[in-house]
């Protein structure tokens, strides 16, 4: 699951990024045959912030998140996420899923009735403690409190309200992290949520005055009160399963990628609430950081939020996808410009793996079109390509290449269920520059075809090659959709040969018969991934990916 987004502004890349992670670690299960996956994804609909932007814009709530949530569909589907479920929390389904969730929560005793004060933040829809402000200045210039974290202004609210006995769940929680070593991650993450546990933890609140907040879900049995946004969107995890009903096909085994901004509710109220509500907690919760821009945050008053509709414009699909992936780093924030995404989608993308396989399937040098023999006799097999002597053709930095793609897909596995998928990207990468070492190294093209010894060896140098490329093209699939297809499609790798699970490389190698050798190549598709241009035509490019409101 992704997080269920605000609905009350468009989307950014920080959306798209947990989007996108979750996108390629669902794919990449599929790959592997391992069972049922599903993507949920969705908005979070309700909350004093999207009544707020709705007064602003002079329309009503609904019709603004009706329209923003068409803006988050079309973001998702245009950069190739491939959701299974998408949950508005104005739906009638969530919504009864919250009030049976509510429910759940009176009936367990957790609840009660109190007076709540403190500094409220609205565009993160939470209290906050003392020790998270920090003096500030409001848009008057005036001094006033704003959160340490994001800078927002606060204000002094007292109300009453429900409250959740956190406080009763510390060693319940302590316990399951205990139990659970790698159920919060990466790591940092993890120990983070410890610490949080250590400190004071206190009663939370959750609801609102209706007074004071009327766009959302009315408490059960009293319409005095709203239910808090953030108990509300949590539910939604449930909602789309089935909650109350068939939920348990799926729960708990649910991994929730999140932003770091949002840990606390995902990493310690949202456990609490379930283990309160009768249920386990998930199974994992994945966690990210930010990206920046040239070094800064992203705002709109410093006017530097990225769209991510323009992006795919200037990069295309792929190109996008693979940034993201490839520079996204979990454990810390990372930094986005133009140029970084140039230069490595151009190198990576378009100049390693793109012109290696133009090189390696171009009619001057595989006029047959086909994937070529392997000769065990220019190749043979050693136990260890450090004593390689080269009986053959091969040399010893050959015998690396091929020890480290038949390596590959077992690595590029542990680093997906390790949520380190920028790992997987550098060691495919690494390869391929090796790969392309090993072409530039033998030369092909200098071969003479008329000697029989020399076009063994040819075929041999094509048939490694193309096996590296078909590894690479089935390990991608997840990552660059699009870009792996036409690689695939262009080895005649069939749609039930791509699989990563079955997935074998140089069979010949070992001695074992290769499927796809002497088997007609896949029409020619033309260039694999198009150089992006200079930072000039890019500009025309954004110019013309943008699309007027009217049209969204």
């Amino acid at each position: 699951s992704t997080p269920i987004f605000y609905a009350n502004g468009p989307p950014h890349i920080g959306h798209l990024y947990s989007a996108l992670l979750a996108d390629a670690l669902l794919r990449h299960r599929r790959l592997r045959a391992a069972g049922p996956a599903r993507l949920c994804t969705g908005t979070d609909e309700h909350g004093l912030k999207i009544q707020q932007a709705a007064a602003a814009a002079g329309t009503a709530p609904a019709e603004l998140c009706e329209r923003v949530s068409g803006l988050f569909r079309q973001a998702l589907t245009q950069a190739g996420v491939s959701y299974t479920d998408f949950t508005r929390t104005s739906e009638p389904r969530h919504q009864r899923a919250v009030r049976h969730f509510w429910g759940a929560l009176r009936d367990g005793g957790v609840l009660y009735k109190g007076s709540y004060e403190g500094w409220y933040c609205t565009p993160e829809e939470s209290f906050l403690p003392e020790s998270q402000l920090a003096e500030g200045t409001d848009a008057q210039g005036r001094p006033c409190k704003v959160s340490l974290e994001t800078g927002h202004e606060v204000h002094w609210t007292k109300e009453e309200n429900y409250m959740f006995r956190l406080s009763a769940f510390r060693d319940p929680l302590q316990n399951w992290l205990r139990d659970n070593p790698r159920a919060i991650f990466p790591d940092p993450f993890y120990q983070c949520v410890l610490r949080w546990l250590d400190e004071d933890l206190p009663d939370l609140s959750v609801s609102r005055e209706r007074n004071r907040l009327q766009w959302g879900i009315p408490v059960p049995s009293d319409p005095t009160q709203t239910i808090y946004v953030w108990v509300d969107a949590l539910v939604n995890y449930l909602s789309v399963l089935g909650y109350p009903e068939s939920h348990g096909a799926w729960w708990p085994a649910v991994h929730h990628v999140v932003g770091k901004d949002i840990l606390k509710f995902h990493a310690l109220y949202w456990p609490a609430l379930l283990l309160a509500a009768g249920l386990e907690p998930p199974e994992r919760i994945l966690v990210h950081s930010h990206w920046t821009v040239r070094g800064q945050k992203m705002s709109k008053s410093l006017g530097n939020v990225v769209d991510p509709s323009v992006c795919v414009g200037q990069y295309g699909v792929d190109g996008f996808r693979y940034f993201l992936l490839r520079q996204g780093v979990p454990e810390r924030d990372c930094d986005y410009y133009d140029e970084k995404v140039v230069k490595l989608v151009n190198s990576e993308l378009a100049d390693a793996l793109g012109g290696l396989l133009n090189r390696s399937t171009a009619s001057s040098i595989n006029p047959s079109n086909t994937y070529p023999r392997f000769s065990e006799p220019c190749f043979p097999k050693v136990l260890d390509s450090r004593e390689a002597r080269g009986t053959g053709r091969a040399c010893a930095e050959d015998y690396k290449l091929v020890a480290a793609v038949a390596s590959l897909p077992a690595q590029v596995d542990s680093y997906f269920e390790g949520f380190q998928i920028y790992k997987a990207l550098e060691c495919i990468a690494q390869c391929v520059r090796q790969t392309n070492g090993f072409f530039q190294r033998h030369r092909p093209w200098k071969l003479d075809r008329r000697d029989a010894a020399e076009q063994l060896w040819l075929d041999t140098i094509l048939h490694v090659t193309l096996e590296c490329l078909r590894v690479y093209g089935t390990l991608l699939q997840p990552v660059v959709p699009h870009t792996a297809d036409k690689l695939l499609s262009r080895l005649a790798v069939g749609p039930g040969e791509r699989d990563i699970s079955g997935l074998t490389f140089l069979a010949r190698y070992d001695g074992k018969p290769c499927p796809f050798e002497g088997r007609q190549l896949g029409p020619d598709t033309g260039i694999l991934f198009h150089r992006l241009g200079k930072l000039e035509t890019m500009k025309k490019r954004k110019q013309e990916a943008q699309v007027p409101d009217k049209q969204l």
